[in-house]
């Protein structure tokens, strides 16, 4: 699964390239303030997603004796300043712009067909990369609601992809009819409010990405789902009452569960495979019962740690996201 995201990553990073590379040419020779808003968008989707690239890439390195729970972690981090810089670089510098160029407003050249021949071209370009960030979520999502996996359970550098190539459709569709407007009214506000309009876009989903990697940064719970089956797998067993529950994503598709569980003693002697009739019968003398005794221990040991691997063994088997558990009973 996370080999689909770092492959939508990758598609996008092309993608965005050749539509930068196409809309500066197109503003070099145009002048449009839509164009540059675009320009400076595909800019900006083409460092933050190199950005992603490099977390996924620190994310998979194994654990060592300084991060016992390994460095998922850092694909959150690196998505967080992915977002901040389309907040900054993106919105921030696409509407300064666009405000500017309201307020400083200059004489109308037309240049024909040919900026709607190179935001064409990069609509195709970036609706291909679109559908590719599209496709690798819905096939994480499985059979989930796609919309409530893309908020609580997407791999937030897919997230950070998907999102930003449908701003980015929306804002060549933007900038097309800014630039539609501005050649037929021969008004160049309309290409200054493409602009804003474009960089409030970006801002936006900036803020949503944000708000979604310091949520996954300060420590989410798995999602309800995945709960309700934790619990159901720990009340089939006979170890007790769960005391205590606690989960943690701490990785795309990479979980952390430690449960406390109060362990029912005569449950667990009940499901001992020994029979203490047998047992009673060989007892002649203070050694045999002292011999007896010791046997019961160490069965009882190996009982319940014998159970206790067989829970996480079928937690792990009903939750594949689980990297690491630990069931201690009290």
């Amino acid at each position: 699964m996370a080999s689909n995201s770092k492959k939508s990553v990758i598609a996008a990073i092309g993608g965005n390239t050749i539509v930068m590379i196409a809309k500066c040419i197109g503003f070099f020779f145009t002048g449009s303030s839509s164009m540059l808003a675009e320009s400076i968008h595909s800019f900006a989707d083409v460092l933050n997603q190199s950005l992603l690239l490099i977390g996924m890439n620190k994310s998979e390195k194994s654990p060592d004796t300084e991060h016992a729970t390994g460095y998922g972690r850092e694909r959150f981090i690196w998505s967080l300043i992915s977002a901040v810089g389309i907040f900054f670089l993106g919105c921030g510098v696409t509407i300064y712009h666009g405000i500017s160029h309201l307020l400083h407003p200059t004489p109308h050249q037309d240049y024909g067909l040919w900026p709607f021949f190179i935001l064409l071209f990069s609509l195709v370009i970036e609706g291909w990369v679109f559908y590719i960030a599209w496709k690798s979520i819905k096939i994480e999502a499985n059979e989930k609601p796609f919309w409530a996996y893309l908020r609580k359970e997407a791999d937030p550098s897919a997230v950070a992809v998907f999102m930003e190539d449908a701003a980015a459709c929306f804002g060549i569709i933007i900038a097309m009819i800014s630039i539609g407007l501005t050649s037929w009214t021969h008004e160049t506000y309309w290409d200054a409010i493409g602009s804003i309009i474009i960089g409030v876009l970006l801002g936006i989903i900036a803020i949503w990405l944000i708000q979604r990697n310091r949520e996954l940064l300060v420590g989410q719970r798995i999602p309800d789902q995945d709960m309700d089956k934790l619990q159901k797998i720990l009340q089939k067993g006979f170890l007790g009452k769960v005391d205590h529950i606690r989960s943690e994503v701490i990785g795309a598709e990479q979980y952390d569960i430690q449960v406390e569980i109060e362990v029912n003693e005569h449950k667990l002697v009940e499901t001992i495979p020994i029979s203490l009739q047998e047992e009673y019968e060989k007892i002649q003398n203070f050694d045999d019962f002292s011999a007896f005794a010791q046997k019961l221990s160490v069965l009882s040991m190996e009982h319940l740690t014998s159970t206790i691997d067989q829970l996480e063994t079928e937690i792990q088997k009903e939750l594949p996201k689980t990297r690491f558990i630990d069931i201690e009973p009290n």
